[in-house]
C-alpha cells in the first residue's frame, strides 16, 4: 500500500528528523528555491510516492542552514535514502526521472516497489 500521494514538505531539521524517525524507509529531496531541476523533481517524486511504499519528503536546507553541513549537501537536487533513521544511500546527480528514482529505490530497498 502506498504511503502518500505526494511528498511531505519540511521547514526545519526537527521536522525532517521526526519524518525520518517515524518511517522505516524514507527518501528525502534536498532542494533550493529557484532551482528548476529541483522543481521538476516534485511531480516525479509524487509519482514515485504513489507507486512505492517509500515515504518521501522534501526540504530546502537554506531554511535550516545547519542541514547543509549535517548532510553534506554539495549540489541540488540531492536525494538521500534513510532506513531506520540512518542514511543508507544518496543520489546527487541532478534531475532524475521516475524510472531512475524507482530503480535507485529498488537497488537499495528491494521491497520498496512491491506495489508498483
Amino acid at each position: 500500500m502506498a504511503t502518500a500521494s505526494k511528498p511531505s514538505r519540511f521547514d526545519t531539521g526537527n521536522e525532517l528528523d521526526d519524518f525520518v524517525e517515524t518511517n522505516d524507509v524514507a527518501l528525502v529531496e534536498f532542494y533550493t528555491s529557484g532551482c528548476a531541476l529541483c522543481q521538476a523533481m516534485e511531480p516525479v517524486l509524487g509519482n514515485v510516492a504513489r507507486a512505492t511504499d517509500v515515504a518521501i519528503g522534501m526540504i530546502n536546507p537554506g531554511n535550516d542552514i545547519d542541514l547543509v553541513d549535517r548532510f553534506d549537501i554539495r549540489s541540488v537536487p540531492t536525494l538521500i535514502l534513510f532506513e531506520d533513521g540512518t542514511e543508507t544511500a544518496r543520489l546527487a546527480e541532478g534531475f532524475q526521472g521516475g524510472d531512475a528514482v524507482t530503480d535507485f529505490l529498488e537497488e537499495h530497498v528491494p521491497n520498496a516497489a512491491e506495489t508498483a
